[in-house]
C-alpha cells in the first residue's frame, strides 16, 4: 500500500507560523540575503529622490508588468496634453519625451523644488483616471513610481536626448526615429511643431535659426549609440544616481544635503596601528 502524505490542516498550519514569528522573521531577513546580486545591488544602492529646481532629470515610468498603458493614438494625445497641463501647472520645463506603448521618458527641468515629483503624480491620477474610465477597468496601471536622474547638462544633457528619442528603434517598433510620430525627435530636427517642448539653452546653442539647429541637431544622429553608454545611462535611471562626474555629484550632494552615491560594500577597512610592536 503506498504511502500516504500526512495533511496539515490550513489553520493549523497557520497557528504555527504565527507561533514561530521569530523564525519567520529570520526567514525574511535571509530571502532578503538570497537575492540576486542585480536585485540586492538594487535594494543596496537606491538613494533618496533628488528634487532640485533647475537641474534636468531624466523620468522612466513603466507599466504594470510591461503591460502596455497606451491602446489608440487617442491615448497618446490624452496622455501629452496632460503633461503639458501638469509641467506648466507645477513649472517643468519639458525637452524631450518619448511615449512607448508600456512605458514613458521624460527629460525636463524642474523651476521648483519638488516639481518633477509633484508633476509626475499629477500627470498619472489623471491618466490612470482617463484609462480606467474609458476602458471599464480598475486597479494599477503603473509599476510603482516613477525612476528618475538628475543629469549633468553639459556633458550628457543632448546624450539623454539621443538615448530617449532612439527608444522606439532600439525596442523595434520602427527603423528610424523619425518614423515614430509619439517622440519630440521630429521636432528638434525640424519637422513638426510642439507646444510641449520648451528648449533647453544647449539644444539652442546649436545653432542661430531652427535649420541650423535642426541640422546640427540630425547630425548627433549619425553614429551608433556606444553600448557602454547606453548601460549607464540605464542604470543611473534604475538605481536614481546622479548621471555624471565627480565634480557634479559632489555639487549635487552639497545642494540636496544628503548623500547622492552609494555607500562601498563590506565592512570598513581597519586602520594600521601606529603603536610599536614589543620585541
Amino acid at each position: 500500500m503506498p504511502n500516504q502524505q500526512k495533511k496539515i490542516h490550513p489553520v493549523a498550519f497557520t497557528r504555527a507560523v504565527l507561533h514561530n514569528a521569530r523564525a519567520l522573521e529570520a526567514l525574511t531577513m535571509l530571502s532578503v540575503v538570497t537575492l540576486t546580486s542585480r536585485d540586492a545591488i538594487e535594494v543596496m544602492a537606491r538613494l533618496p529622490r533628488i528634487n532640485i529646481a533647475n537641474i534636468p532629470q531624466h523620468i522612466v515610468q513603466i507599466g504594470h508588468n510591461n503591460l502596455n498603458c497606451f491602446f489608440d493614438d487617442e491615448d497618446y494625445e490624452f496622455y501629452l496634453a496632460s503633461l503639458k497641463k501638469s509641467a506648466e501647472q507645477y513649472d517643468v520645463d519639458i525637452h524631450a519625451y518619448v511615449l512607448l506603448p508600456n512605458a514613458v521618458q521624460i527629460i525636463a527641468t524642474p523651476s521648483i523644488p519638488q516639481g518633477i515629483s509633484s508633476m509626475m503624480q499629477s500627470l498619472g491620477r489623471r491618466y490612470v483616471q482617463y484609462v480606467n474610465h474609458r476602458y471599464q477597468r480598475s486597479g494599477t496601471l503603473w509599476a510603482g513610481r516613477y525612476k528618475s536622474s538628475v543629469i549633468d547638462s553639459d556633458a550628457y544633457l543632448l546624450t539623454c536626448y539621443r538615448y530617449v528619442e532612439l527608444k522606439p528603434m532600439y525596442e523595434g517598433i520602427v527603423d528610424g526615429p523619425e518614423l515614430y510620430p509619439w517622440s519630440s525627435f521630429n521636432y528638434h530636427t525640424c519637422r513638426k511643431k510642439s507646444d510641449i517642448i520648451v528648449d533647453h539653452r544647449l539644444y539652442m546653442d546649436l545653432g542661430e535659426t531652427k535649420e541650423e539647429r535642426g541640422n546640427e541637431y540630425s547630425a548627433l544622429f549619425r553614429f551608433r549609440f556606444d553600448r557602454m553608454l547606453l548601460d549607464y545611462i540605464a542604470e543611473t535611471i534604475k538605481l536614481g544616481q546622479v548621471l555624471g562626474g565627480d565634480q557634479f555629484t559632489e555639487k549635487i550632494e552639497q545642494i540636496a544635503n544628503h548623500r547622492v552615491r552609494p555607500l562601498k560594500r563590506g565592512r570598513p577597512k581597519k586602520k594600521k596601528s601606529t603603536e610599536p610592536t614589543s620585541p
